[in-house]
């Protein structure tokens, strides 16, 4: 299992020692998108969805599961954020929502994991809204943009 830092020799899972690793900022950029019929779309931009602020609803969510990435995914270490910003955009050509989320710290591990989970909850937040309406939304493209820290240092996608 060379090179899978989550399996000990063995082949065992576990969480791996960050102890002796340097302290150092960290932050990762993850992206994706919840595609919809246009007039969900319109729906959501008019301020008329049934459940509230589609938009404002799915920031706070995304918010709140970056903070609890560690609980959901089993060998993510917890971490001191000290950032999270996301931002939801709607897009007619889409059409559908845009989503980015911004994850920082200063720890001994990076923080790709929780921008994922960031954009994952926001869109599924999104959907869970308007599922009334359009059942057939997908949630797409959501992958690592960008990290920066660390021992691997700098990573951005094409």
């Amino acid at each position: 299992m060379s090179g899978l830092t989550h399996f000990d020799a063995q082949g065992a899972a576990h969480m791996v020692d960050v102890s002796d690793k340097e302290v150092t900022d960290r932050m990762a950029i993850a992206r994706g998108a919840v595609r919809m019929a246009p007039e969900t779309l319109a729906m959501i931009e008019g301020g008329r969805a049934k459940k509230g602020d589609v938009l404002a609803v799915a920031r706070l969510a995304g918010i709140m599961g970056a903070k609890k990435t560690a609980d959901l995914i089993p060998l993510c270490h917890p971490l001191p954020i000290t950032k999270v910003a996301l931002e939801l955009v709607p897009d007619a050509d889409l059409p559908g929502v845009r989503i980015e989320a911004t994850v920082k710290t200063s720890g001994q591990t990076g923080v790709e994991m929780e921008a994922l989970t960031a954009v994952s909850v926001a869109a599924l937040t999104i959907y869970d809204m308007v599922k009334a309406v359009d059942k057939a939304m997908q949630l797409t493209d959501i992958r690592l943009a960008f990290k920066d820290g660390g021992k691997s240092g700098r990573f951005e996608a094409e």
